[in-house]
């Protein structure tokens, strides 16, 4: 039998052995959360996306960054209006629709890209059908070209927001250019009692 002096000294050893493996282990996760720290932090995005010019403009800081034509929702399938936010970002998605399951290509429906928005099932993706680019013709997702969608993939984040507009209202006209829709300023100048 070992004698208790021993013994405690073979513990303090082992302790003192697992603590350096734990900071050994440690090590690399706190470099990165202080790299991470140390990454300039980028405003929110904001995409905002005009269904009656068929346009879609990435905005920070009230700066247009780019510009790109897209497809909306066909008349039976509307595009929703209304404020968004991005949830998920996809690269070579996997197209899911009624049980069909096709893999990841450029012939997928949805393209090399998906970008989900926080309404279910709606996203801004490629296609498969770049002449769509510029119609009223999906089935309410916002279809950009292929090349067009991987572009603005890595302009966006997660969090950033996507605005969705039916209408010509100022901001419509002054980032994509034309007139205001007259009917849009009255309507909403009457819902707030002016």
């Amino acid at each position: 039998m070992k004698p208790a002096s021993e013994t405690a000294t073979n513990w303090r050893t082992a302790e003192w052995m697992v603590a350096v493996v734990v900071l050994a282990i440690a090590s690399p996760c706190l470099a990165q959360s202080e790299n991470a720290s140390k990454l300039p932090a980028r405003a929110r995005r904001v995409v905002l996306v005009s269904i009656a010019d068929r346009r879609l403009a990435v905005i920070e800081d009230g700066n247009v960054l780019a510009y790109f034509p897209v497809a909306v929702g066909a008349e039976t399938s509307p595009s929703p209006a209304g404020e968004f936010e991005i949830v998920n970002r996809v690269a070579n998605p996997a197209y899911y629709h009624d049980g069909v399951v096709m893999a990841a290509s450029e012939n997928s429906p949805v393209g090399t890209r998906w970008i989900g928005l926080n309404l279910k099932g709606y996203g801004i993706h490629g296609t498969n059908a770049p002449r769509s680019i510029g119609r009223a013709a999906s089935h309410g997702c916002i279809r950009l070209r292929n090349r067009d969608v991987e572009r603005l993939y890595g302009m966006l984040r997660v969090g950033d927001f996507v605005s969705i507009r039916g209408g010509r209202d100022e901001e419509v006209a002054d980032v994509f250019g034309g007139a205001v829709d007259v009917d849009m300023t009255q309507g909403a100048a009457e819902a707030v009692g002016q």
